[in-house]
């Protein structure tokens, strides 16, 4: 089966930043609902569309294809006495953008009385080299394609 819109996809993702150190390698296949459902990235989309089990890919993207530029508009101090006790650096909460979108906030730092914040991806800012290997397709059910994201073993559980 070809990879189309409203199938879903499982694959193998290796993932490196620009010096070539590994940032991620999926132990397990992941899986998304391919389609612009924004389950991944648009540049993978358009590599595999039309692809089958079996493709193998390396794509170098730059950063703005990738997950962004990193915006500082999205870092910000705020005081420690404006979260809840025990706040602790990894914690992510919900915070909106300068243009009121909802997004996550990670907790980068907490020193003394002021707690650091940072809303852009983890990767955002770096180019990107992602070995893709397609392992599965198959035909989305009308359950994933209503949520707008792949169930199952390697998708969403719910």
């Amino acid at each position: 089966m070809q990879i189309t819109k409203d199938t879903v996809v499982t694959m193998q993702v290796k993932v490196a930043d620009g010096l070539g150190r590994l940032v991620e390698n999926s132990r397990e296949p992941v899986a998304y609902l391919h389609g612009g459902y924004g389950n991944t990235l648009s540049k993978i989309e358009e590599a595999l569309e039309g692809r089958e089990p079996g493709y193998a890919v390396t794509l170098d993207l730059k950063a703005a294809d990738a997950f962004g530029e990193r915006d500082e508009r999205l870092v910000s101090t705020i005081p420690k006495s404006e979260f809840p006790p025990g706040i602790k650096v990894g914690g992510q909460l919900e915070g909106r953008t300068p243009e009121g979108e909802p997004i996550p906030f990670t907790v980068v730092k907490v020193k003394g009385d002021t707690v650091h914040l940072d809303g852009n991806h983890p990767l955002a800012g770096k180019d990107l080299r992602f070995t893709l290997k397609v392992t599965g397709v198959r035909a989305a059910a009308p359950e994933e394609i209503a949520h707008g994201h792949a169930h199952g073993a390697h998708g969403a559980h719910h």
